[in-house]
């Protein structure tokens, strides 16, 4: 499109022009269509009856009275334009009012609105613009009061739907939240009830078949029915305090049938299958009091018969005088309780005995450490304190046990042995100088006797040119040593000196 130029030289663009023109012919309709629009129409937005048209006469009448003066007309052109102004606002509040379906909430205060504007048109007709002036303020101020009650009539039912679905009256609940749209349609509370009053009937449908099925103990179906109400509408409180109410139903009724079955098993001497079992009760219902209770009482029974049958043991290791094994006993009762008084003194006793036991079968095992004074001393008093024993068991009991006695006669005859001598007869060369540790020396000599106890000796022999020589000889004891002969046969070669 070609332009035009500017006074500087500048080109103006035909679309300037367009525009131009554009605003013109709006202008124009603002000044000359409206004012027949709103002539034309009355409320509610429906063509006026057309009153029957005067025709001037050409010829003034003689009653005719002088002619509107030019400032009379611009009075009455600005009372019309007032009055139009009026019946515009009213027009968009009846609008307004019309979408939010008013006649349903406030239809004789809106039908009373409605004649005041139709008086208003009447008083148009006639031209008197004042009064249609103000019969149109007073419907604008009756619908605009219209819709200053619309939120507290939004609010009413919102309020009367949220009843409605309690009390279970979908029907009323959809209605009360259709209209609610009507006039809030951004209310997200609305919104939400509307959809709640949608499936209203399934939800209720599906509670009434989960509380029949809870009743017939059915409990895993009948949460299927509340948790699908409860995922329909997560608004339903009493879905909601169903499907937790149901959910510990299951959970209580679980937890029973495991106590039942640890209980079982304890009856039937499965002490740690039953601790199990009340441990599994245990993660169902945490905290529990019962299943605590059950789990220690069932630990101190295992206790008990674990601390019962080491008793049986450990008494029947003290009857076969294995008192290393007794002693072991006792100390792992004392592991479960260290106050048992049985287990104490018990222990003390195994242990004295397993000492004594000890002492008498060194002396027994080993009897050439008697030979020893200090040695043989001990064993006197060890065999003493066994005869006192078993005098006291003797007493107590009526009977010692086998291994006691035979250590005893055994001791007995060992430390009658070590105070009977021996005859011992030594050989030499007369030339060696013969000495026998701890009991003399004998000198040189071709043949003696000596009276020796039972024990370890030892024999030295010396002679000037020749090597000493040593012999270790035992007395007693199952050896049979009649006679022992020490010489020194081995001469030294002489060391030549410069």
């Amino acid at each position: 499109m070609q332009g035009g130029k500017t006074a500087n030289g500048d080109k103006i663009s035909g679309w300037v022009w367009v525009a131009l023109a554009v605003l013109m012919l709006l202008a124009l309709a603002v000044v000359f269509v409206l004012p027949r629009l709103v002539q034309e129409y009355e409320l509610p937005l429906v063509p006026r009856t057309e009153s029957a048209p005067i025709v001037a006469s050409t010829t003034p009448s003689a009653s005719e009275g002088p002619r509107i003066s030019p400032f009379d007309e611009a009075q009455r052109s600005r009372q019309r334009r007032e009055a139009q102004d009026a019946l515009a606002s009213l027009l968009e509040r009846q609008q307004a009012l019309d979408d939010m379906a008013v006649t349903q909430w406030a239809q004789s205060d809106y039908e009373a609105a409605v004649a005041a504007a139709r008086r208003g048109d009447e008083f148009y007709r006639n031209t008197e613009f004042v009064q249609a002036a103000l019969a149109y303020q007073e419907s604008d101020l009756a619908l605009s009061r219209l819709q200053e009650r619309a939120p507290q009539v939004l609010d009413d039912l919102i309020s009367d739907g949220e009843a409605a679905i309690i009390d279970q009256d979908s029907a009323l609940a959809l209605e009360r939240f259709t209209l609610a749209l009507r006039l809030g349609p951004d209310s997200a509370r609305a919104q939400q009830g509307l959809a709640r009053a949608q499936t209203l009937d399934e939800v209720e449908n599906l509670i009434a078949r989960g509380e029949n099925l809870q009743q017939e103990g059915d409990l895993q179906v009948a949460q299927q029915q509340f948790e699908q109400a409860a995922a329909l509408d997560g608004a339903h409180e009493r879905a909601a305090a169903l499907v937790t109410q149901n959910r510990q139903m299951i959970a209580d009724a679980n937890y029973t049938n495991v106590m039942s079955e640890g209980f079982a098993l304890l009856q039937q001497g499965q002490a740690d299958e039953a601790i199990a079992a009340f441990q599994r009760a245990q993660r169902i219902k945490p905290g529990s009091d019962e299943a605590t209770e059950a789990i220690s009482q069932t630990r101190e029974e295992i206790t008990l018969a674990r601390i019962a049958d080491l008793q049986a043991q450990a008494e029947a290791l003290e009857t076969n005088e294995e008192w290393e094994q007794a002693v072991t006993a006792y100390d792992a009762v004392l592991a479960l309780d260290s106050n048992l008084v049985f287990a104490l003194e018990g222990k003390d006793y195994s242990a004295r005995r397993l000492q004594l036991d000890r002492l008498l079968a060194v002396n027994i095992d080993q009897p050439m450490r008697l030979s020893d004074q200090a040695a043989y001393n001990e064993a006197q008093e060890v065999y003493r304190i066994g005869r006192d024993l078993e005098a006291d068991l003797l007493a107590e009991q009526g009977q010692v046990g086998e291994r006691l006695a035979q250590q005893l006669d055994a001791m007995e005859e060992l430390l009658q042995q070590m105070q009977i001598p021996l005859e011992v007869t030594l050989r030499s060369d007369n030339a060696t100088q013969v000495t026998v540790y701890q009991v003399a020396e004998l000198g040189t000599f071709s043949e003696t006797t000596l009276m020796l106890t039972p024990g370890r000796y030892v024999a030295v022999g010396t002679r000037p040119g020749y090597r000493d020589v040593r012999e270790e000889f035992v007395v007693g004891f199952g050896n049979d040593l009649n006679s022992l002969t020490i010489r020194c046969n081995e001469e030294v070669a002489a060391v030549n000196r410069p």
